[in-house]
């Protein structure tokens, strides 16, 4: 299919055992080349990033040292100056646990920007899925996996009306961020998913609340899987901000159940057809093997450690969080405005 260059960039550590379902996912939705930064991996993602070349992924060791701010920084630094980002029409920054749904035209992000012709910038609106009441430690597609999710107009935390940019290379900018980027000589005309164009100006990393930001699309994020997903997940710790312990604060305001998703199903086809042939790709089948019984292993061995043995007994323990209502997260809402509006 034809369609605009668009560039991922990717900051990856232990995620063999979800790289290829998203990546097909990615290709299916319109995503032509990858820059893929790894770091300090004991499951094989880095030599996975190296037998998928041939899918148009490129990969950069990222072996630090990566100061406070952690490799997530540190690659989309680098990745601003790479040639791939250079060579791109449009270059959206990405994990591995977020995948696009567009709701025009043929669901692919080609289509998204056709539909936004202004756009220098779409602000792909997050939906946040919750892990569905799952305990054990998954394997396979996460889409196919996790299906309860947020509300489709949230009202409380800020997390649930978060966005990644798809932003178009035309100078606006000069340095990528985890959501948006920075520098460049300003200017960027931005547009939500629902098709609406941002203010002059506009400078947030959250969209508003109480409306539907999802009409033309959304990004899909699944920042939890299964319990066991998520102590895996905090002993790996963050990409930014590697200071931040990943804990029940972090479980509580994302394992959302107040509705059932299964958008990313219209892709599903299409990533499956392509996830059959990226494991077809000499050494990617065996790496993808690997690094599932990699995470058994590891699974394991932290639950000899009481900090991650504690944690796995509270997850099993809690119970999917109640999606608040307009009028009890208002007063929650106004006081953070005041505290942006003040510089807090």
């Amino acid at each position: 299919m034809s369609g605009p260059r668009i560039a991922a960039v990717l900051t990856v550590r232990d995620e063999g055992a979800r790289l290829v379902d998203w990546l097909a996912h990615a290709r299916a939705a319109g995503v032509t080349d990858v820059l893929a930064f790894s770091n300090d991996c004991g499951d094989g993602t880095d030599r996975m990033l190296e037998a998928l070349a041939p899918a148009g992924v490129v990969h950069v060791p990222n072996p630090g040292p990566h100061g406070n701010k952690g490799p997530q920084f540190a690659a989309l630094k680098a990745a601003a100056r790479h040639p791939l980002v250079r060579a791109a029409e449009w270059v959206l920054p990405m994990d591995v646990d977020e995948f696009p749904v567009v709701r025009v035209g043929g669901g692919r992000l080609p289509d998204l920007i056709g539909a936004l012709p202004e756009a220098g910038g779409i602000a792909l609106g997050w939906k946040i899925f919750g892990s569905g009441g799952a305990k054990a430690l998954t394997e396979g597609p996460v889409p196919d996996l996790f299906v309860r999710a947020a509300p489709r107009i949230a009202a409380w935390p800020w997390k649930a009306a978060m966005f990644k940019g798809l932003v178009r290379r035309d100078g606006t900018w000069n340095r990528l961020g985890v959501h948006r980027p920075r520098g460049g000589r300003g200017g960027m005309v931005w547009f939500d998913t629902s098709g609406r164009r941002m203010p002059d100006g506009w400078d947030r990393l959250f969209l508003p609340f109480g409306r539907d930001n999802h009409r033309l699309a959304q990004l899909n994020h699944y920042p939890l899987g299964s319990a066991a997903d998520y102590v895996l997940k905090a002993a790996r710790g963050r990409a930014a901000h590697p200071g931040d312990a990943l804990g029940m604060d972090y479980w509580a305001e994302r394992d959302f159940d107040a509705e059932e998703d299964r958008s990313a199903e219209a892709l599903g086809p299409a990533r499956r057809e392509e996830a059959a042939r990226l494991m077809a790709l000499p050494g990617v089948a065996a790496l993808h093997e690997a690094a599932l019984d990699w995470r058994r292993r590891r699974l394991r061995a932290l639950l000899e450690e009481e900090r991650f043995r504690a944690l796995m007994g509270r997850l099993l323990m809690a119970r999917p969080i109640r999606a608040l209502r307009p009028e009890e997260a208002a007063p929650l809402l106004a006081a953070a405005r005041r505290a942006v509006d003040a510089g807090r």
